[in-house]
Parts: structure tokens; C-alpha cells; sequence
């Protein structure tokens, strides 16, 4: 009997939940003939105010006791001294040391540049200028005023970004491309340099191609790359740095987050899956949101529930579910910030029925 799969799924606020909503249809045990269990929390802003960011907690806690987590976009409110950001706590709360973003050609898309190949951001999770103390001094008045912030790194999480670069590249016959400006910050930057550097001696035959954050960017332009290549950062350069990605091959709406805590051994053993965008506020309840990013979320996480469980069954689905959403793209049946017509529940009532017809033939 196959192992059954238990998913922390984080609901959230505005688009962002009403895509989590739709997407879950392709999760659905009665759908994949697969022991799917999902434990639910409301992470909406309004449970967050209520419970004092206590229900967050208690979904890293689950997320931790299961291993796998499946995330809807949440409002992060402006205001100081307010609930801040969930992601954060998330990711404190599960020891997070990774994310992983994968920007891949979407079917009948032009990306904007040349891009053939994918192209991995694998981000510290925590750190660098998030939760970093931060400060003004002087009189604004007179323009004395300055402001600061004191950012911190630890090696630990530079050798996890490193190491799973490394592993990353070997997964997929790519490189490792990029870097930080360890030109500029040999001590602060430089070490995320030093680990890339020792997992490259680690992995000799991956292909290592070092290069400082600002010629990086306009390499992922202008370069004509022969292979997937893995771009190990920092956690600010890696926020940019995905955005950016995503953006080329089409939209940021179109592949998925995967927020990763790695054992001893720099092995996942935590994972939570999520679209890398926002709550898209303006197009709530208007059934027009691209569900690609959560669709894809979605069979990330069942990839995951294989070393969670060991049942190879969840990475099969995962599979039929990424080809599926894909296939659809390439059909024609997009949302319209990839040149469709689609609604956001017709591209998943497509995706179900590819899926559903996928697992007839096996």
C-alpha cells in the first residue's frame, strides 16, 4: 500500500489564495488514485492579526513534523509594529537555508531574450539585508541625516547555497554560473565566494564559471547559454535575481518556489512549494490570474513527498502534472499575460482533464 503523503497547505490572502484554491484540484486523491493528506492553516492576514502570527508558527511546526508545505501568497501590511512578513517565520521556523527558483521556456511564449535553456536561482532563504537591524541618525532637517543597516551571513547557509548549487547542476547537466561581488566585499560576500569555491572542488565535473553579481545580470542577457546553468546567491541578490529570471522567460507567474531545509548531509528534508508572486489584489475575484506557477508548485511538491515517503509513485505524478501544464500552454489555453484568453479555472479544468487522461493510459 502506498505510503500516503501529508501536506502543511499555508492558505493565504486576495489572488493568491483563490490560485491555491484552484490549484489544489490537481492534488485531489480521487484525481491521482494517490494517499494525499492535507493539513490546513490560515495564514491570511486577518488570522495572522488575530492569533499574534501564532497559527505561522504553528504551520512551521506541522511543515517540520511532515516535510512538505504548500504555500499560498500573503499580504506582507507596511505598517511597523504589525505582523510582518509570514514568509520570514516560515522560514526561520523550518531552519530554511535555500530556495530554489527555476526560470524554463513556457510552450508558444517567446521569452524575451535567446533563452533556450533553464536557468536555477538557488537563494539563501534567510539572512543578508532581511531582519537586518536597520537605523537612522542625524536631523533629516538639515540633510545631516544618514541612515544604516547591519547585515549578516553565516557560512552554514553559504556552503548549503553552494553545495546545492553543485548538486542542482549535476541534476540537471547544467553549470554554475555567477556569484556575489566578492571584489568589492571579500570578508561579508566573500564568503559565499569561498564555499562556491570548495563545492567546486567537491564536484570537478561540473562546469564552474565564477562571475561577479553585476556581469552576471548582463550575462543572463546577452549570453547565448548551451546549457541549463545554476546561479548560487545571496538572499537580496537572489530576490532580484529570480524576479529577473522568471521575467525572461515570460512571467513571473509562470514556475514555481521551493523554499528547502537540508540536513547534515546538505539533503533536503524539509520542502515548501509556492508561486513566487504576490496577491495580485487587482485581480481578485476576476478569474484572469495565470494558475501556472501554482500548478507547478503543486508537482514540485509531490517530487519531494518521494524522499519523504521513498514511494516513487509521487514523483511519476508530479511529472504528469508538470507535462500537463505545460502542454496546455503550448495548446493555446493561457491566461492573458501570456497572450491568452484562457480564465484562470478553465486552464486548470484543462490541466485536470490532461492529467486525468495521462494516468488512464499508464
Amino acid at each position: 500500500m502506498t505510503k500516503p503523503a501529508s501536506i502543511v497547505i499555508c492558505d493565504g490572502d486576495q489572488t493568491g489564495q483563490e490560485l491555491l484554491n484552484e490549484a489544489l484540484r490537481v492534488l485531489d486523491p480521487a484525481l491521482l488514485g494517490l494517499p494525499i493528506e492535507l493539513q490546513r492553516f490560515d495564514l491570511s492576514l486577518e488570522a495572522r492579526v488575530r492569533s499574534n502570527n501564532q497559527v505561522v508558527h504553528e504551520a512551521a511546526a506541522a511543515m517540520c513534523e511532515l516535510g512538505l508545505g504548500l504555500k499560498a501568497a500573503t499580504i506582507t501590511p507596511p505598517e511597523r509594529g504589525s505582523v510582518g512578513s509570514p514568509n520570514r517565520i516560515l522560514r526561520e521556523g523550518i531552519g530554511g537555508s535555500v530556495i530554489v527558483r527555476t526560470g524554463r521556456r513556457i510552450p508558444g511564449v517567446k521569452p524575451v531574450v535567446s533563452t533556450k535553456h533553464p536557468i536555477v536561482v538557488v537563494r539563501m532563504a534567510v539572512g543578508d539585508a532581511y531582519g537586518a537591524a536597520e537605523g537612522r541618525d542625524g536631523d533629516a532637517g538639515s540633510g545631516g541625516e544618514s541612515a544604516w543597516r547591519t547585515e549578516r551571513i553565516s557560512r552554514s547557509v553559504c556552503r548549503s547555497v553552494a553545495e546545492y548549487s553543485f548538486q542542482a547542476a549535476d541534476n540537471i547537466g547544467g553549470s554554475v554560473y555567477g556569484g556575489p561581488k566578492w571584489t568589492v566585499s571579500p570578508t561579508y560576500e566573500g564568503m559565499l565566494k569561498e564555499e562556491m569555491d570548495m563545492a567546486a572542488a567537491r564536484h570537478p565535473g561540473i562546469v564552474y564559471r565564477p562571475v561577479l553579481i553585476d556581469a552576471a545580470y548582463a550575462g543572463l542577457i546577452t549570453e547565448d547559454f548551451n546549457e541549463p546553468i545554476v546561479v548560487p546567491s545571496l538572499n537580496r541578490d537572489g530576490d532580484c535575481l529570480s524576479d529577473l529570471v522568471l521575467a525572461l522567460f515570460g512571467s513571473i507567474a509562470g514556475a514555481e518556489s521551493v523554499l528547502m531545509a537540508l540536513d547534515d548531509q546538505l539533503l533536503p528534508i524539509v520542502a515548501m512549494a509556492e508561486a513566487p508572486h504576490g496577491t495580485a489584489p487587482s485581480l481578485e475575484g476576476k478569474n484572469v490570474a495565470n494558475p501556472m506557477a501554482m500548478l507547478l508548485a503543486c508537482a514540485a511538491v509531490l517530487e519531494h513527498a518521494v524522499v519523504r515517503t521513498g514511494e516513487p509513485a509521487y514523483a511519476d505524478v508530479a511529472k504528469i502534472i508538470r507535462t500537463a501544464t505545460l502542454r496546455t500552454a503550448a495548446d493555446g489555453i493561457r491566461t492573458f499575460d501570456l497572450g491568452g484568453e484562457a480564465t484562470m479555472s478553465g486552464v486548470v479544468d484543462e490541466v485536470v482533464l490532461r492529467v486525468a487522461a495521462a494516468l488512464s493510459e499508464r
